[in-house]
């Protein structure tokens, strides 16, 4: 009887440990952290004082378990998400390095729509191509990684990604070409063949690859968001350093909170999880929140029949919520910021 108890315990034991630590290969996606964008950006070395704030809000991902799995099947503000869905068959290393570049890529945006905003002059230095991903057939897949700088091939600088491709596109398909690049801030070079892109021979070296922009200004703007990626964060920055660069408080002693993409002219774009950042704004109490507005367009609802944008979405998550938070849509930088002017 004794032996039949203690085996009935180790067993208990030993399923309470696999529910509730037991890797499974989902994450779940729940609300994260709002934090104030005072505290990770500087204008002139200096930090916003002003009384109100501005949060730029997360989304936390966490590696399932079948605990998490099952809370999250009750909990409406938390999300199961395969690891395809969100890494796309990157690595761990890939895609945190992928989320940084997002993360750098927003703040120099989020610093040139301000600056553009505010009619004051900056400088754009063009680094070089950012590596985004590799091609399993691609020749260079064991020599570049993902987040490397390609800055020449054969010993041409490029100002723009357009004109690597259009270079590259001039070559033949098996040519060699010398590609240099940078990977923590050390040079190296690697020599390998181009592979055919397509049926029509197109030669590439079987990468996908963006601009790597540097923005330099004076005031001098510093972002340092720390182990924070992605690109949600650029609406929230941009408004901070327009604040700060033109010396409004914009707040008004208020806690504004809001998130899209932000690209150099000021458009704001979607961004996903939406909801779980609705919640977290409301725990930290603010009273407004900027959504993205895209538009829901025939060619959208033909693909996706059940399609909602981003500020539908908030304002659904807003009504469960039963807050009082204010759901604001907005377009672009202007929409945020006429709002700000204009209501109290």
């Amino acid at each position: 009887m004794k032996k039949h108890r203690k085996l009935i315990v180790i067993t208990s034991v030993v399923l309470l440990l696999l529910l509730v630590f037991l890797p499974l290969p989902f994450f779940v996606e729940s609300p994260g952290s709002a934090q104030p964008t005072a505290d990770v950006i500087s204008v002139a070395q200096r930090h916003d004082r002003h009384s109100g704030k501005f949060l730029f809000t997360t989304v936390e991902l966490i590696s399932a378990t079948p605990l998490s799995m099952v809370i999250a099947v009750f909990d409406p503000f938390r999300e199961v998400e395969s690891r395809q869905e969100i890494m796309a068959g990157d690595n761990t290393k890939e895609y945190l390095q992928m989320q940084s570049y997002f993360m750098e890529n927003a703040s120099n945006n989020a610093v040139e729509a301000a600056f553009k905003k505010a009619h004051r002059k900056y400088q754009k230095d063009y680094k070089g191509i950012y590596v985004m991903s590799l091609l399993p057939k691609s020749n260079f897949k064991n020599h570049l990684q993902v987040g490397d700088i390609v800055s020449k091939i054969d010993g041409h600088r490029f100002l723009s990604s357009k004109a690597f491709i259009k270079y590259v596109k001039s070559q033949k398909v098996n040519q060699r070409v010398t590609v240099q690049y940078q990977r923590h801030g050390k040079t190296y070079h690697t020599r390998q063949r181009l592979i055919s892109m397509n049926k029509k021979q197109r030669p590439g070296l079987g990468i996908s690859l963006v601009d790597h922009v540097k923005i330099h200004t004076q005031p001098k703007v510093k972002i340092d968001a720390g182990d924070v990626g992605g690109p949600s964060a650029g609406l929230m920055f941009s408004l901070q350093v327009y604040s700060q660069l033109t010396q409004q408080n914009l707040t008004k002693n208020r806690i504004i909170a809001g998130t899209g993409t932000i690209d150099a002219k000021g458009k704001v774009g979607a961004i996903g999880g939406i909801d779980k950042k609705v919640y977290a704004d409301n725990r930290e109490h603010a009273q407004i929140f900027f959504a993205p507005n895209d538009p829901v367009t025939k060619k959208i609802l033909k693909i996706d029949p059940h399609y909602q944008n981003n500020y539908t979405i908030a304002k659904k998550a807003a009504a469960r919520l039963k807050t009082k938070m204010k759901i604001v849509p907005v377009k672009n930088l202007d929409d945020a910021y006429n709002y700000l002017k204009t209501h109290r």
